[in-house]
């Protein structure tokens, strides 16, 4: 089979390239799946170069999200057939095929396309374990989303619009801002490169806002404690800008907010019985069509680069996807 196989740790991909390897046959409890769609995320390109926390052995297959078809089941595997189409997280999506312990496929919902299914489940259910769980958003409330226009953002500002919020989606982008104010029903929308401390005061009435949905750190992070209301919540999501931000405790003392970093495979891991209620919420809502995932494009599986390429600059409106299957 064709996959794109990390061989060494190098900046700018240079340790990845596209080859044939044996295709994989499934152990007990195994499926294999042909893969149909791959969702690229910012830890699979921090895994190229060895920045992200799991490390797999070298050499590997990335990919950690996918949907597609059920090829052949291993010994003692129930409740999937050969042709059911399916998706899950995992590894090994920049595959042709890809071997994933049948514990952890679902159904794909009917409602998705394979590119939707793929690049669904991290983002949602980063989105629902931060503003559900962590942050508790009420109806009504005033939640600043950055990132909006990359996978997880979007995945936040679709949610938060479903819990009730008043959504106020920022980005570096007035072309991206205005796609999201186009497609999805956002209160606003602001662009972070000028300033967004005043615009968010002023939206809100001075109070600031309630909830602030942060993938991003650095300077947003820094301008964020400007506006965060009075015990308000910020959801420490990611670092997408590089750089980690410090906190001036002073600051979180006079204005009475808090800071709660956010890893939703961890919460599911440290908590595992609301890890599962949390799943079965986030897929419950796309089957009943409640949420809008967005597929900015698809590359087949030769266009890795290319696919990479729109994280990295980010160029991308939602989700990146690779198709191995074209």
């Amino acid at each position: 089979m064709r996959a794109l196989v990390v061989e060494k740790l190098l900046p700018d991909y240079g340790g990845c390239v596209v080859k044939d390897i044996p295709t994989p046959e499934p152990g007990p409890g195994q499926v294999r799946i042909r893969v149909r769609a791959a969702a690229v995320n910012f830890p699979d390109l921090m895994q190229t170069r060895g920045e992200h926390q799991h490390k797999p052995e070298i050499p590997f297959v990335g990919g950690m999200e996918l949907a597609g078809d059920v090829d052949a089941l291993g010994e003692g595997v129930t409740g999937f057939a050969i042709g059911d189409a399916v998706c899950s997280g995992g590894r090994g999506g920049f595959a042709e095929y890809a071997i994933l312990p049948a514990a952890t496929l679902r159904k794909k919902p009917a409602k998705l396309s394979y590119g939707e299914a793929a690049g669904y489940p991290v983002a949602y259910l980063t989105a629902y374990v931060a503003l559900n769980r962590v942050a508790n958003v009420q109806p009504g409330e005033w939640v600043l989303v950055h990132g909006a226009a990359g996978g997880v953002g979007l995945a936040a500002v679709d949610y938060a619009k479903l819990l009730g919020a008043k959504v106020i989606a920022a980005s570096a982008s007035d072309d991206k801002l205005a796609t999201i104010e186009k497609e999805y029903d956002v209160d606003a929308t602001v662009n972070v490169t000028r300033g967004f401390r005043e615009r968010v005061k002023e939206l809100t009435g001075g109070r600031g806002a309630d909830v602030i949905y942060d993938p991003v750190g650095g300077d947003v992070f820094d301008e964020s404690i400007r506006c965060i209301a009075f015990g308000g919540r910020i959801l420490s999501i990611g670092f997408t800008s590089g750089r980690l931000p410090t906190l001036p405790v002073n600051i979180a003392l006079i204005k009475g907010f808090s800071v709660h970093g956010v890893r939703a495979g961890e919460y599911g891991r440290q908590f595992p019985d609301k890890g599962r209620e949390n799943n079965e919420a986030i897929w419950k809502l796309a089957e009943e069509g409640k949420v809008r995932p967005r597929v900015d494009h698809e590359y087949p599986l030769t266009e890795w680069r290319e696919a990479f390429e729109t994280l990295a600059q980010r160029k991308v409106v939602g989700k990146t996807i690779i198709r191995p299957d074209l």
